[in-house]
């Protein structure tokens, strides 16, 4: 497993901190591009990486979501998303990141005709992103009432039907917070046992209640029972955890403790 962390999550705003940090903890990074889109003064993508080729440090990016709906059923809006998607994943491209990550879309009223039209639109979505520069790992979200999957059935759909090019991001805290321990084996074992690859997990911590990106062993998510599962696990990983650099150095030990990595 190549393990990496989110700067944005972690509230580590510099860049060359960021690379720096990484660097000093032997961790890749996963950037943000919504936050390239918000500041255009930050590095560009070949300037990170050539900071972090110059540091030893790879990369992932999480692909865009804010204000950003791959399932929308307004015609402007899911225009503009696919717009911001494909330009994402050139960025990742020129970054020469190893995955990004993708959210799959949210849809206001669960009603059947417009969860119909939901489903349709970002499945077209990935047909337009079809073969991607950038390994595209779609990531169990299910945390919000719009969220528009909800299943880990639906997730394999989804990710098999888009071909070659996708895969899965497992956000174990995810799981954990839509249906606890029983939840985070219903998507590994999905995900296992689907044709697509699981590329990514995003690894954090809550106490089964929400989404908080706790340092890992801050909260109650029971990471050494999945220990044996993830045991082969050979893709990358990020720690999406709040704290600054002591958030992420206290999870990188508590990791190593219970994963032995």
């Amino acid at each position: 497993m190549r393990l990496g962390f989110s700067p944005v999550t972690a509230g580590v705003v510099d860049p060359r901190e960021a690379v720096e940090l990484a660097a000093a903890l032997g961790l890749d990074l996963e950037l943000s591009y919504d936050l390239q889109e918000m500041f255009p003064q930050l590095p560009g993508a070949r300037e990170w990486r050539a900071m972090g080729e110059a540091a030893g440090v790879g990369f992932t990016v999480h692909l865009p979501f804010v204000d950003l709906n791959l399932a929308s059923a307004v015609d402007a809006a899911w225009k503009t998303s696919l717009e911001r998607m494909q330009r994402a994943l050139e960025f990742g491209q020129a970054l020469g990141a190893r995955v990004g990550v993708l959210h799959t879309g949210q849809v206001p009223l669960r009603h059947p005709k417009l969860l119909e039209v939901a489903q349709a639109r970002l499945q077209e979505a990935l047909e337009r992103l079809a073969a991607p520069p950038v390994p595209v790992a779609v990531e169990n979200l299910a945390l919000d009432q719009h969220d528009l999957l909800e299943t880990p059935a639906e997730l394999v759909r989804l990710v098999e039907d888009a071909g070659e090019g996708f895969g899965y991001t497992l956000d174990l805290p995810h799981a954990y917070v839509q249906g606890g321990e029983a939840q985070i084996r219903a998507y590994l074992e999905a995900m296992q046992a689907s044709r697509a690859p699981l590329l990514h997990l995003h690894l954090h911590d809550n106490d089964g209640d929400r989404d908080a990106h706790l340092p890992v062993g801050a909260g109650s998510l029971p990471y050494a029972r999945f220990r044996e599962a993830l045991a082969g696990f050979s893709g990358t990983a990020a720690l999406e955890v709040t704290g600054g650099a002591a958030g992420v150095k206290a999870s990188l030990r508590a990791l190593r403790q219970t994963w032995d990595i």
